[in-house]
């Protein structure tokens, strides 16, 4: 079995990703606060069980704003290789994937607002299976990893 790969994402991609956490965080509380809110008002519930919510918000800010984002990021792991791009990701379960490079149609780069205010663009490469993505590199990596691999990419074809 091949090593590891080598290359990690860019360390704002734990910002970016902390960030969309603490958005999915918020709209998890401002949806189950409505609900269970008015199941407690409703039923008249003595002010103690309002600890319940908060403990459960107190656990998904620590689970999707603070573990998630650090986890991700050690574990996702990319490299080009003269023959294959080389991806690994997950945090429970971890998938290692091999995209041999004579297999690859296109490759671009990809930018969202959140990740061009922080700098960051994502490198995502087509084969008939589908797209695979290298996400979150800073902007300038993510142009050199672009044209590294469609470079590689056209030597494979021209073999």
């Amino acid at each position: 079995m091949k090593d590891a790969p080598s290359e990690r994402l860019d360390h704002r991609a734990r910002l970016l990703w902390r960030i969309t956490g603490a958005v999915q965080t918020l709209l998890i509380v401002l949806l189950s606060g409505g609900v269970i809110g008015g199941l407690f008002f409703g039923a008249g519930a003595p002010l103690y069980l309002w600890t319940i919510p908060a403990a459960l918000t107190a656990l998904a800010v620590l689970t999707l704003v603070v573990a998630i984002p650090t986890l991700r990021w050690r574990r996702w792991r990319y490299e080009i290789r003269s023959d294959e791009v080389d991806l690994q990701r997950g945090i429970v379960w971890v998938s290692r994937t091999l995209v041999p490079l004579a297999r690859i149609q296109h490759v671009d780069t990809r930018t969202g607002p959140l990740e061009r205010g922080l700098g960051l663009a994502t490198v995502v490469f087509y084969t008939a299976a589908g797209p695979n993505q290298i996400p979150e590199l800073s902007a300038p990596v993510a142009g050199e990893v672009r044209d590294r691999i469609a470079e590689l990419a056209r030597e494979q074809d021209e073999l």
